[in-house]
């Protein structure tokens, strides 16, 4: 493989494993799971969407190596990122984009610098679990790459979504 040549990602999302009330009523019944949480990363120069479930403890490829800050000064002159939170869901008629929200983010590799604040990824995650849509903070062209990864990774959970996801990414 040449220098110039990206490795192949595999890409999925996260699926429930198991129903957590399916054959008992007990302990549990209605907890969320990290289970259906997927994060994606939006490269926003690149326009570029994939999955890198190492965010799940800030562990991706774009923050490996990065001491990150809430001044955005630090990072100066890095790329911008946005971490979407997609949480999936099912109902009667089968898995759906239940939560999707968005975290920016912004990595200077050369300082090894980064900007994020990490209660605002935690905040977004946990409101994703909680099946909220919170994208109208991303600029016209990231939400864009995002309903066509959406769309593209599997057009039936797309369908299923709710009409305030398709109405927030339709720009």
């Amino acid at each position: 493989m040449s220098n110039n040549e990206k490795p192949k990602q595999k890409v999925g999302f996260t699926i429930i494993k198991d129903d957590p009330t399916d054959g008992h009523k007990g302990y549990g019944i209605g907890s969320l799971s990290l289970e259906n949480v997927s994060p994606l990363f939006i490269d926003v120069a690149e326009q570029e969407a994939f999955i890198d479930i190492g965010a799940m403890h800030a562990r991706s490829q774009v923050e490996k190596g990065i001491k990150f800050t809430t001044n955005r000064e630090d990072s100066a002159g890095g790329k911008d990122y946005w971490l979407i939170w997609i949480t999936i869901d099912f109902n009667p008629e089968g898995p759906y984009y239940a939560g999707v929200t968005a975290c920016e983010m912004v990595v200077n590799r050369e300082k090894r610098r980064g900007y994020k604040i990490l209660a605002d990824h935690v905040n977004r995650m946990d409101k994703s679990m909680k099946r909220r849509i919170l994208v109208d903070n991303m600029d016209a062209p990231s939400k864009r790459v995002l309903a066509e990864y959406l769309r593209s990774h599997n057009p039936e959970m797309w369908q299923r979504s709710s009409e305030q996801l398709h109405n927030e990414l339709d720009v």
